[in-house]
C-alpha cells in the first residue's frame, strides 16, 4: 500500500491518484452533470431539513455528491484530491471512506438539527448541497496525521496543518455567529466536529502516523458504521432464537415424557 508519510512536495499536494478518491471524484463529476440536465435533481436529492423530518432520510446522504456550480465542485474536489490522497494512502480505501462519508453524513445531521432547533441560524426549507462537510474533515484528518505540513493558505502564504485548521475552524465560526452569507458554516463545522468525534472515539488510536486502527474491541461508532459487526449482530442474534426454539421443543417433548435428555 503506498504511503505518504512524508509529502515531498509540501504545500498540501500529492501526486497520484488513490482508488477511494477516484471513485469519489467520478462521483461527484457524474452527479454534478446529471444536475445540469436535470435540475429537480438538487430539491430530490439536496440537503432540505424540512424533507428530512418528513421521512426524506435519503438526502442526508445524497446531498454531499451535489454541487451549486462549477467553482463549487471544483475547490472541493481540489481539496478532496490535495489531501485525500495522503489519507487514504496512510489508512487505507475501506477506511477512508467510511470516514469521509461519516463526516459528510454527519454534517448534514448538524444542519438538519441547527435549522430545525435554531431556525435563526437555518432555514429548514433551504436546499444545501456539496461535500463540504466531509472535505473539512478531511482536512481535521490531515492537520492532525501531518501537523507540521505546509499548507498554502487561501492559495498564496505557507501555514503548517495544524494551525490552518484552526485557522478554517475560527472562519467557519465567526461565519456562524454573524450568519446570512449563503455559506452553509454548520455543514463545514459539523465536518470537523464529527471528524473528531470519529477519530477520537471511532476504533482510532494516536500514533506517529496521526491515527491508526485500535485493537481489541470495537467502538459505538465502529459498532454502528461496519458492515462486519452488523453481520456478526445478525449471526449472533440468529443463533439465539434458534437455541430459544430449541429449548421450546425439548421442554415440550420432556413434558410429555417423550423428551431425549434424561
Amino acid at each position: 500500500m503506498p504511503s505518504y508519510r512524508s509529502n515531498p512536495l509540501g504545500f498540501g499536494f500529492n501526486i497520484g491518484m488513490t482508488p477511494g478518491v477516484k471513485f469519489l471524484l467520478i462521483a461527484n463529476g457524474a452527479a454534478f452533470v446529471a444536475t445540469m440536465f436535470m435540475p429537480v435533481l438538487g430539491t430530490w436529492f439536496g440537503l432540505i431539513p424540512a424533507w428530512v423530518l418528513h421521512g426524506a432520510i435519503w438526502q442526508l446522504f445524497t446531498y454531499q455528491f451535489l454541487h451549486a456550480g462549477i467553482g463549487h465542485i471544483f475547490f472541493n474536489m481540489l481539496t478532496l484530491w490535495m489531501f485525500g490522497t495522503a489519507i487514504e494512502g496512510a489508512w487505507g480505501q475501506s477506511r477512508f471512506l467510511r470516514y469521509y462519508l461519516v463526516c459528510g453524513v454527519g454534517a448534514g445531521v448538524c444542519v438538519t438539527l441547527i435549522a430545525l432547533l435554531l431556525p435563526a441560524y437555518g432555514d429548514p426549507q433551504a436546499v444545501t448541497v456539496g461535500a463540504s462537510g466531509a472535505i473539512y474533515g478531511l482536512l481535521l484528518a490531515f492537520g492532525i496525521m501531518y501537523p507540521n505540513a505546509p499548507i498554502l493558505l487561501f492559495l498564496l502564504f505557507p501555514v503548517p496543518a495544524k494551525y490552518a485548521v484552526m485557522i478554517f475552524g475560527a472562519i467557519e465560526f465567526f461565519g456562524f455567529a454573524s450568519g446570512g452569507s449563503g455559506v452553509s458554516h454548520v455543514a463545514h463545522l459539523g465536518g470537523l466536529l464529527v471528524g473528531y468525534l470519529y477519530l477520537r472515539y471511532g476504533g482510532f488510536t494516536s500514533s506517529s502516523y496521526g491515527y491508526s486502527s485500535r485493537r481489541g474491541s470495537p467502538s459505538m461508532f465502529t459498532k454502528w458504521f461496519s458492515v462486519e459487526e452488523w453481520r456478526i449482530a445478525y449471526h449472533t442474534w440468529r443463533r439465539r432464537r434458534l437455541k430459544k426454539k430449541f429449548d421450546v421443543y425439548m421442554r415440550k417433548h420432556d413434558g410429555d415424557g417423550d423428551g431425549y435428555i434424561q
